[in-house]
């Protein structure tokens, strides 16, 4: 795995290597049965989100986090390896309540003109489910001239490069946004690490 020089905005990135990206696209397109439109504030199997085109377009299938059959068993090891150098640079993130990655997360395409328009954050706090993630995962799985993150408050833009995988920060300091590409497609694989509480101590 390769990691980019540390710096002072909590957002780091690696190289996942080609062949995961290959297989996941791979495994999305002969699953379209599990393909649904995407959706916001849903974050299960139940669909239960907002269709918001004015928000977000795209085509979706949620992994269950405890689904680690060929791809995604590879592609959770290298992820914890990614988040073991995030972990490295920000010692601090160690001494936070156990986390881990409990919520399905998504594997995302976006056609020509398609994708999350809207600037948004990842703790709104809406709901015990968006307030317990501590980090956000993300994994571009092709390359894109111009179809990546912008992050206003750091002043920065992620270009979309295939296999770069990414994390940070799920609050209102990450606000964040999608590049709009009106000539190519663009499939991710994103999701969340959550704070994992005991539900009697949640719901006080």
């Amino acid at each position: 795995m390769n990691m980019r020089n540390p710096n002072s905005d909590f957002i780091q990135t690696w190289t996942m290597p080609e062949h995961i990206c290959d297989q996941l696209i791979n495994w999305y397109n002969t699953n379209a049965d599990y393909q649904y439109s995407g959706t916001v504030g849903g974050g299960d199997f139940s669909k239960k989100g907002i269709k918001d085109t004015s928000v977000k377009v795209s085509t979706d299938i949620a992994i269950h986090p405890e689904n680690l059959d060929k791809p995604f068993n590879e592609y959770r090891v290298r992820l914890q390896e990614c988040l073991k150098d995030y972990i490295n640079t920000y010692p601090k993130v160690d001494s936070l309540c156990k986390f881990n990655i409990v919520e399905p997360y998504n594997i995302q395409h976006y056609k020509k003109g398609e994708g999350f328009k809207k600037e948004h954050f990842e703790r709104d706090g809406y709901n015990n489910r968006t307030v317990r993630r501590c980090l956000v995962f993300m994994t571009y799985l092709n390359d894109l001239d111009a179809g990546g993150t912008i992050f206003p408050y750091q002043n920065r833009t992620l270009k979309a490069q295939k296999g770069k995988t990414v994390i940070f920060p799920t609050d209102w300091t990450h606000t964040h946004v999608g590049q709009i590409s009106e000539t190519q497609e663009k499939t991710i694989v994103t999701g969340w690490y959550s704070y994992i509480w005991d539900e009697d101590k949640s719901e006080a």
